[in-house]
């Protein structure tokens, strides 16, 4: 049975998760400074590249998460008593939507991390090259973050999707 608590239990759990999330980011971003103005060779160099795209990926996509989690989950709650077909025509659709998203950022990352870790094949005997094995180590590194932090977040959307989807049926037949 779908309660407010478990409207509350999903947005907390992704509030929590994107925090994580945002913290990842940062450090990201922070070694990729230090890689590229500290350390500066050629490895780092490569390295601080992936780590600065995918760390502010990580760290925009964090707090714009956390920032609006709570108005997602005070406004579900206040629905579930007070309007609960806005849960079916729009939520639901709305979760259907970011499962549909989950699909097409899970092939993404599994491309990054093969195209990552081709690199690293590639270059990890040719000290010449330790530019590009730099960043296909990064880029490998930083891409199984993502998908494993994707992973987390579909596994706990599909369980409020169906919880939602048996809900709105229920409501349905009974309303």
């Amino acid at each position: 049975m779908f309660t407010k608590a478990d409207i509350e239990k999903y947005f907390m759990a992704e509030k929590s998760e994107s925090l994580v999330f945002l913290v990842i980011g940062c450090i990201a971003m922070l070694l990729s400074f230090i890689f590229y103005f500290f350390l500066k060779t050629n490895f780092y160099k490569g390295a601080a590249i992936p780590l600065l795209v995918f760390g502010l990926i990580q760290a925009i996509v964090g707090y714009t998460v956390y920032v609006r989690s709570d108005d997602q989950r005070i406004n579900n709650v206040y629905a579930y008593d007070m309007n609960p077909d806005k849960l079916k025509a729009d939520e639901l659709p709305r979760m259907k939507t970011v499962s549909k998203n989950f699909i097409m950022y899970r092939w993404i990352e599994i491309v990054l991390i093969f195209s990552g870790i081709l690199l690293v094949f590639l270059f990890k005997a040719n000290p010449d090259k330790s530019f590009w094995f730099g960043l296909g180590l990064a880029l490998a590194i930083q891409a199984a973050t993502m998908l494993l932090a994707d992973y987390f977040a579909e596994q706990r959307a599909s369980v409020y999707i169906k919880l939602l989807e048996n809900f709105t049926q229920h409501n349905k037949t009974t309303g």
